[in-house]
């Protein structure tokens, strides 16, 4: 891989961390261990059954706390410490044999974009546990999984179309994201509304 390719793939993998990290590190372990990829930098640690068991294990957990409403919502504010992190990590490893500087903008970039990810399927998540109904927990969750496994082979198979992906979606976090907040503020306040009238009705 040349350097654009180095960092192409883990701008990649960073941004599917934010989505499902246990997911991605398990797919780049077991694309490394199948020697279906050469990955760069550090990133050849995770060809270790030990790493691919305990990222699989987790993934396992999320699946499942992915699927029921309000769990997903704790299970994603803990995360905000792992992946983000564990996304800046990976850009990081990633650029290990690249210029020391290149490596540093790749952490602070790589963080970034675990956060936009991290941040948006956070926001998305609150939204969906708002209906009543569980189908779209059960969809969002099954819809990031696919993506982040989807995007992690594109980033290792295909480093320059992931950069597309991400810059898309980018641009359409710019201008959804707002909006999304919006809605979930109005449903919040009339939530809060609906039980604060319940509260003074009751004698």
């Amino acid at each position: 891989m040349n350097t654009i390719q180095i960092l192409a793939l883990a701008m990649g993998t960073a941004w599917t961390s934010g989505i499902n990290l246990y997911a991605t590190v398990a797919a780049l372990g077991l694309l490394q261990h199948y020697k279906l990829a050469h990955l760069p930098g550090g990133l050849h640690v995770l060809d270790n059954w030990l790493i691919i068991g305990l990222a699989l294990f987790l993934y396992a957990v999320e699946f499942f706390a992915d699927k029921i409403p309000y769990v997903d919502t704790v299970w994603d504010a803990v995360h905000t410490f792992i992946r983000v992190p564990a996304g800046a990590v990976i850009a990081a490893a990633a650029t290990a044999d690249i210029n020391p500087s290149v490596q540093i903008v790749a952490l602070l970039l790589g963080g970034g974009l675990a956060l936009s990810t991290h941040g948006t399927k956070s926001t998305l998540r609150v939204g969906a546990n708002l209906s009543p109904e569980p189908l779209s927990n059960w969809t969002l969750s099954v819809v990031e999984d696919v993506v982040a496994v989807g995007a992690v082979a594109l980033a290792v198979f295909s480093p320059l179309a992931i950069l597309a992906v991400i810059l898309l979606f980018l641009l359409l976090l710019v201008w959804i994201l707002p909006k999304v907040w919006r809605r979930i503020r109005r449903m919040l306040k009339a939530a809060a509304d609906f039980f604060g009238g319940r509260t003074v009705a009751t004698p």
